[in-house]
């Protein structure tokens, strides 16, 4: 028999499995289950970059590209940041086009954390960051946000968590899972912190364009003296519906933008070729679709917060994403049993908050890139649910529900 834990990595073996993958493997083995749990937009990739993508592959363009992406996709995307977000970059040494955004994060952690490094993460937020920092001999510190602060980094938070080791601050806005958003006033606070301790960002800005409200997205690296000092991730999943084609980019000063590709080269070689051309052609012409998708989320937004609020559980009203973060602390139940009893019972599957860090317990997270008619579905039984743990509660003892 052998013994698997002398060659596996230990680093590896220590982190805990996705808290999310869980409720979605118990989904897919029962019926009639409504699931709000998973950040995939419901909407078809719009037809121009499907149908971009259909021409490519009839002219036979299978091919490798270059390992930073094709020049012309590296070129778009520069015209797009200036665009958008008012940043320039230059094509071919500050833009590395990955495998999703998860890839460019990845890339980004390991060209930065070495071996008792810290890394700041702000929490709740993505499941991936810390397990990154870990398997690279890290350490991720939390940095928690509050729902009476409405997610945001509180300054002194930020500042009481720094030491001699802290390299890396995590900055995920607009946040996954809670959606909340900084604004450019705040920023400008938390920039003046980082470059007064010497720090490096990597801002996860993969919701950027799901911003709701007249301001619009603000990067973290248009704030001044930040730039130099900030990778910004991102991608066409969530903006443009292309999940599956799993196609991001990071965008940073040259010097580590150089390391990312040297370490997306020995693992990925280049980033799939037919997503890049229809990435092209989604930076060129999908507009009218980023704002017809927005305008649909937000309508999505207003009604699932409001039809949380009137079943009996708060929830800060998101300014970002496609989530909502309700607070389930009046059931008496931990995020986990929430999320469990809900699935077996009512067969509505949502996502323990304590999934995005400790800071998230006592929440769950609610996806409303679905349909409307999926959604009321979910708040019905999520509502009959509730009723039934009270009626639990008022008898003493345990209901069968």
């Amino acid at each position: 028999m052998i013994d698997y834990s002398k060659f596996l990595n230990e680093n590896i073996i220590n982190i805990k499995p996705s808290g999310i993958r869980k409720f979605f493997s118990i989904a897919e083995e029962m019926d009639n289950v409504i699931s709000l749990g998973v950040g995939e937009p419901d909407f078809l990739t719009p037809w121009h970059i499907r149908q971009t993508a259909i021409d490519y592959l009839d002219r036979g363009s299978t091919r490798y590209t270059a390992n930073a992406g094709l020049l012309m996709l590296r070129e778009e995307i520069s015209r797009y940041y200036v665009r958008r977000f008012g940043i320039e970059y230059e094509p071919k040494n500050e833009i590395l086009v990955t495998v999703g955004g998860s890839e460019g994060i990845d890339m980004a952690i390991r060209s930065l954390i070495s071996n008792g490094d810290e890394a700041l993460v702000i929490e709740p937020s993505f499941v991936c960051y810390k397990p990154i920092i870990e398997t690279c001999g890290g350490k991720a510190v939390p940095l928690p946000t509050y729902a009476e602060n409405n997610f945001k980094l509180n300054c002194s938070v930020l500042e009481n968590a720094i030491t001699d080791k802290t390299k890396l601050l995590i900055f995920p806005y607009p946040n996954n899972p809670t959606g909340a958003v900084m604004r450019k006033a705040e920023l400008e606070k938390i920039a003046k912190i980082i470059i007064k301790h010497n720090l490096f960002v990597i801002s996860d800005e993969i919701y950027s364009e799901l911003t709701y409200g007249e301001e619009g997205h603000c990067s973290i690296a248009s704030i001044d003296g930040m730039r130099e000092r900030t990778v910004v991730i991102n991608g066409f999943s969530k903006s443009y519906s292309m999940t599956g084609w799993r196609l991001g980019y990071a965008l940073g000063p040259a010097p580590v933008i150089s390391q990312m590709t040297k370490l997306h080269q020995f693992a990925i070689m280049s980033a799939p070729t037919n997503s890049q051309y229809a990435a092209i052609d989604a930076l060129r012409n999908g507009d009218a679709d980023i704002k017809k998708m927005l305008n649909d989320y937000d309508m999505r937004r207003r009604f699932t917060v409001n039809a949380f609020r009137e079943i009996g559980l708060d929830s800060f009203e998101p300014e970002g994403a496609f989530y909502i973060f309700p607070s389930i602390k009046s059931t008496g139940l931990s995020s986990d049993e929430f999320c469990e009893r809900l699935i077996m019972s009512k067969r509505v599957a949502v996502v323990p908050g304590s999934a995005f860090g400790d800071s998230g317990e006592g929440y769950i997270r609610v996806s409303y890139c679905y349909s409307i008619g999926n959604i009321k579905a979910a708040i019905s039984r999520i509502a009959e649910f509730l009723d039934e743990l009270k009626n639990e509660r008022a008898n003493g003892g345990k209901a069968e529900i």
